[in-house]
């Protein structure tokens, strides 16, 4: 009888310890292998007399440092869908700075007023690098920051802010253009460090073909590094979901491309793969 109990008592041990292994090795894949937790966190900082709120998100689970992006947003301002992308990025194990380039919570939430908030970056690129070297500095003090692995990209507005940082002489590994305008600023060998990736829209009426040849021609002429992805029947805008129906609204030649934005995210994901080696 004693023997018996000894057996049953043994063997409820041996369930008990396989039962805690299990449950440990479902947390440790959860929490290393598996499903991302995104962080997000929202950054305050001060550029001059404006107050900026950029948005930072990571996955907590991944540990150490990781290459990090900027992502600066359409002339709209930080809204709900430069954040998605950077929860994205996220997810792809990069830690990601969504940039607050107008500072004091503005938006432009109609064409006026985004215009009148984005125009004074593209005649004053000294005010929009400023802006940029700010949140990178700020972005660096993260401790999951790989100082060595950084990279910037935007949007629209954003895409051209990114070409600026880069052609002003940022220290970073790569920029990214999605549907920016290209010659803002004369290419400069002295002062690009990274190289760049344009996702264009080929019917894209904001960034005229002159305006695609111009740019090309004075990187090739320069032997820089770039690369120049031009998707077919693509607009302006044609990454963001929402595109279509503000251009109905307010009556301007922006609209959605489905098949362009997962070409166009799948190229900048290759990009940033070779990049950051």
């Amino acid at each position: 009888m004693r023997q018996f109990s000894l057996s049953v008592l043994t063997l409820f041990s041996i369930l008990i310890l396989l039962g805690s292994c299990k449950s440990s090795d479902k947390k440790k894949d959860g929490a290393g292998n598996g499903v991302p937790s995104i962080k997000e966190e929202t950054i305050s900082y001060k550029v001059d007399s404006l107050q900026m709120n950029s948005f930072v998100v990571y996955d907590e689970n991944k540990e150490g440092k990781r290459p990090a992006i900027l992502v600066i947003h359409e002339w709209w301002g930080l809204n709900d869908y430069v954040k998605m992308r950077a929860r994205k990025l996220a997810e792809l194990g990069y830690i990601a700075f969504a940039v607050d380039m107008y500072g004091n919570g503005k938006m432009g939430n109609d064409p006026a007023t985004a215009g009148g908030l984005a125009t004074p970056f593209y005649q004053n690129t000294a005010m929009a690098k400023k802006h940029i070297d700010a949140a990178m500095e700020q972005f660096k003090m993260n401790e999951l920051v790989d100082t060595a692995n950084m990279a910037i990209m935007g949007y629209c507005f954003g895409g051209a802010m990114s070409i600026i940082a880069a052609q002003l002489g940022a220290n970073l590994k790569g920029a990214v253009s999605f549907h920016g305008n290209l010659n803002v600023v004369p290419v400069n060998k002295d002062l690009l460090k990274a190289e760049i990736l344009v996702c264009h829209g080929n019917a894209d009426p904001f960034v005229p073909q002159a305006e695609v040849n111009l740019f090309r021609q004075q990187m090739d002429s320069l032997g820089m590094k770039y690369e120049f992805k031009g998707y077919d029947s693509a607009s302006h805008a044609f990454t963001n979901p929402d595109a279509t129906e503000m251009g109905k609204k307010f009556n301007i030649p922006i609209a959605y491309n489905a098949k362009a934005d997962s070409a166009s995210w799948e190229d900048m994901k290759q990009f940033f793969k070779r990049i950051f080696k």
